[in-house]
């Protein structure tokens, strides 16, 4: 047949255009006036991977090690960039040029866009469905803390689903080619939390398709397009070879593989429970998916003025200033995680479809996605469902790598709008049928009530938060009167625009307006809706110049350090193992990630903080007791931190240096053994190992000649032949040792650092790191990305081919 421009390709270009129109105009000062966000934790990977960056610029080469963070870690997890990597080209292309971290949301609207189109929704509805989804407040919330990569790859999954659908749909080439572009894209912003669930979903969605093939006694097919789909995942899987391999190889030395200390309390892999499901959403929190302010909106919040507690603190005489700073952050959330940046919310319009969705859905699709939304809610609930939750953590594979279980509301409000679409589309093909309206009302009555019940279970738990035991008696019963009225304004909120959608849908099944007018109006309200909400959290005082230059500014105590050009590591005493400011200049002992070496978190619970702890405290009365810091002194850490101040800045006169020959070697059988012991002695003159090889004394001078991230040069005059101890992490994976051009093997000693037995006389000692693992796959990645290109066009060429060839009926 011939293509028609207006039928069927304006309708899509003007979807593709709004996507774009709605992502700039949101964003609009960072595409017009170069602003950024202040993106917490993208501010905290600026400062881990600063001498990642300066060594590409200066070199013009990659390391995969740097000594910024924890004292040093694989650069990997961080950030590297393959030579020949096409990746970041292909999303530049996706997203029409726009910038990061904001192409994410075009993207994930493209995605969504062509899912609802597979399912053969109408084009206006799956405008209204990608709207609606990347505009929920997860996504946006996520992008202001700077979870720039999490958010990657929740957008991506409507893309995936969609390959996977048209796969399943006989659509195989097509389907198979967006399937390995979606693994791919995906799996290179190496969130593997996300990537987790959405394999959970896709399992949901196959399961769902195994039944009717099953009873359609086609289970031959069913097994052809699985095999397809699977060749398919492997070759997006390719496409990261040299991502994956590194960090799986990593994770069994992170804290979220093996456990090392024979006497830890929670023996095996993985994390702590306690750890992991910190950030679990409470049940009843989940009514935020319908009332933005249900509990209270983000853990502080700005009341407005003359509020109940602004009243109540006047009458207690409180000073004006100390009003308004309190009434600028009032503890307004009430909910059960720790802290929140905003409610989780993606429009009680869409909420409202997708109860529509529940009487108007294609019977299989409804079952699959319903599915998908009350199994990633029950993940979201984490600790507050321990029944289900716990048995996961024990039992699935996998599952007790990841913590902030809430994460999973993410793909919640992915499956949330798809509903809605295949509902709302249900319905306009349904609107001559006797049995619509009557749904239609059901729909509408079911919205409304679950609005009244969180109104009436809000107030039997009587807006009370973990917080409030902190205030007096006046001051609880003030912030729970403002709680109560956020909570019913947005209520009131919530059913207006219900009724307004609602009376818009009626028009259409009364034949009074066009089902396209309908739809129309119903995406302003849409975007009336979430657009209001989320400005509420990101709005252009969110936006900045750049805050790099703010953030980073050195202080006076940093160009204090900043003269010194010897070598050494640097402590923060301020939050030093959640901050990566430090790392921006400085090999800090501390840094900011969520994947840190076992055995260096072994040391920072059994050894570096009582070490901060104690010499602290002995500061404060005057003493700097530096001989009692004998781990921090190991690690080479020759300036602490007290603050921004010149005079905040203390130097470490007993810091160990880069290496140095103890004088006596302690013999130990466990790492249990070993940590203690390492809190035990001199580690200038004795050392640890654990081991069955014999290891002697040695004696003479070790000094560093010349240092990058992943090369040590040291030149060496030894006395007699021994042991020397390095300032440096031990990893196994991939640092090499040559003493005089040929290498040596690297032992591990004083439970995380490295040594080498050096031979008599003037020798040159040489480290590098090359893992073998990353070396192996890098090529191999490069050449699957380009085929997966390959796929994609020809999977386009063929559909378009089909497409002009099927008859008009």
């Amino acid at each position: 047949m011939s293509i028609d421009f207006k039928k069927d390709v304006l309708p899509h270009l003007i979807g593709i255009i709004s996507f774009y129109i709605i992502t700039v105009a949101y964003f609009s000062p960072i595409v017009f006036e170069g602003k950024m966000m202040f993106q917490t934790d993208i501010l905290q990977w600026e400062g881990s991977a600063k001498e990642v960056l300066e060594h590409r610029d200066q070199t013009g080469d990659e390391t995969l090690w740097t000594n910024r963070m924890f004292g040093g870690m694989p650069a990997y997890l961080i950030h590297a960039q393959t030579k020949g990597d096409i990746t970041n080209a292909m999303i530049k292309v996706f997203t029409l040029g726009l910038p990061h971290p904001i192409g994410s949301l075009f993207f994930g609207m493209l995605g969504m866009y062509l899912l609802m189109l597979s399912f053969k929704v109408r084009p206006l509805v799956g405008i209204i469905v990608s709207w609606a989804f990347a505009l929920n407040t997860f996504n946006l919330l996520s992008l202001e803390a700077g979870h720039n990569a999490k958010i990657w790859a929740v957008c991506i999954i409507p893309l995936m689903l969609a390959g996977i659908h048209l796969a399943f749909s006989r659509r195989w080439v097509l389907g198979a080619a967006l399937t390995a572009l979606a693994v791919m894209l995906q799996l290179k912003f190496n969130h593997l939390q996300i990537t987790y669930y959405t394999l959970l979903i896709i399992l949901v969605y196959v399961f769902g398709q195994l039944t009717v093939f099953f009873k359609n006694k086609a289970i031959p097919e069913f097994a052809k397009v699985s095999g397809i789909l699977l060749l398919a995942a492997l070759l997006g899987v390719g496409g990261n070879a040299a991502r994956l391999a590194t960090v799986l190889e990593y994770g069994q030395y992170s804290i979220r593989g093996e456990r090392t200390l024979e006497n830890s309390q929670e023996p095996g892999s993985g994390l702590d429970k306690d750890y992991a499901f910190n950030w679990s959403q409470g049940k009843m929190e989940s009514f935020t998916l319908l009332i933005p302010y249900f509990h209270g909106g983000a853990s502080t919040e700005q009341l407005p003025k003359n509020s109940t507690t602004e009243q109540a603190l006047r009458s207690q005489g409180v000073d004006g200033a100390q009003i308004n700073q309190f009434i600028n952050n009032a503890n307004t959330y009430w909910g059960d995680q720790p802290m929140t940046g905003g409610p989780i919310y993606g429009s009680a319009i869409v909420f409202f479809l997708m109860v529509i969705g529940i009487f108007f859905a294609p019977s299989l699709y409804k079952k699959i996605f319903l599915g998908i939304v009350v199994l990633t809610l029950m993940l979201a609930w984490g600790k507050n469902l321990s029944w289900f939750n716990f048995l996961l953590f024990d039992i699935l594979p996998g599952f007790n790598k990841f913590r902030a279980v809430s994460m999973a509301l993410g793909v919640t409000l992915f499956a949330i709008p798809v509903v809605g679409g295949l509902g709302l589309e249900g319905l306009l093909q349904r609107i001559d049928q006797k049995e619509t309206k009557k749904k239609f009302f059901l729909s509408l009555g079911i919205t409304v009530g679950l609005i009244i019940l969180a109104i009436v279970a809000a107030g039997i738990m009587g807006y009370r938060g973990n917080v409030d035991s902190n205030f007096p008696d006046w001051l609880q019963d003030a912030l729970q009167e403002d709680r109560k009225k956020m909570l019913r304004s947005d209520a009131v909120r919530s059913v207006v625009l219900i009724g307004l959608s609602a009376g818009l849908i009626l028009t259409v099944l009364l034949k009074k307006l066009d089902y396209f007018w309908a739809c129309l109006g119903i995406a302003c309200l849409l975007l009336i809706d979430v657009w209001g909400v989320n400005r509420r959290y990101l709005d252009e005082d969110s936006f900045t110049k750049d805050p790099s230059q703010q953030y980073f500014a050195p202080t006076p105590a940093d160009q204090r350090i900043q003269g010194d050009d010897s070598y050494f590591r640097v402590l923060n005493l301020q939050n030093p193992f959640n901050e990566a400011r430090t790392s921006y200049r400085f090999n800090s002992v501390g840094g900011y990630h969520g994947a840190k070496l076992r055995r260096y978190q072994d040391v920072i619970e059994r050894s570096l903080n009582p070490e901060i702890e104690s010499f602290i405290k002995k500061a404060q009365d005057g003493d700097l007791d530096f001989a009692q810091t004998q781990v921090l002194n190991m690690l080479n850490t020759k300036y602490m931190l007290a603050g921004r101040a010149e005079n905040a800045v203390i130097e470490n006169p007993r810091a160990n240096g880069a290496a140095w020959f103890p004088q006596a070697i302690e013999r130990v059988n466990s790492n249990e053994e070993e940590i203690s012991k390492l809190n035990e002695i001199n580690t200038l003159e004795r050392a640890t190992f654990q081991g069955s090889n014999e290891l002697s004394t040695g004696a003479g001078n070790i000094s560093l000649k010349a240092y990058s991230p992943n090369q040590l040069l040291y030149e060496a005059q030894v006395e007699q032949s021994g042991l020397a101890v390095f300032s440096e992490i031990y990893y196994p994976e991939g640092w090499k040792a040559l003493i005089n051009g040929e290498e040596v093997p690297i032992h591990r000693v004083n439970y995380l650092l490295r040594g080498l037995v050096l031979p008599v006389g003037n020798v040159q000692v040489e480290m590098r790191f090359e893992p073998a693992s990353y070396n192996l796959w890098a090529p191999v990645m490069v050449v699957v990305q380009y085929l997966v290109v390959i796929t994609l066009f020809a999977g386009l060429f063929i559909f378009v081919r089909n497409l002009k060839s099927t008859p008009v009926s």
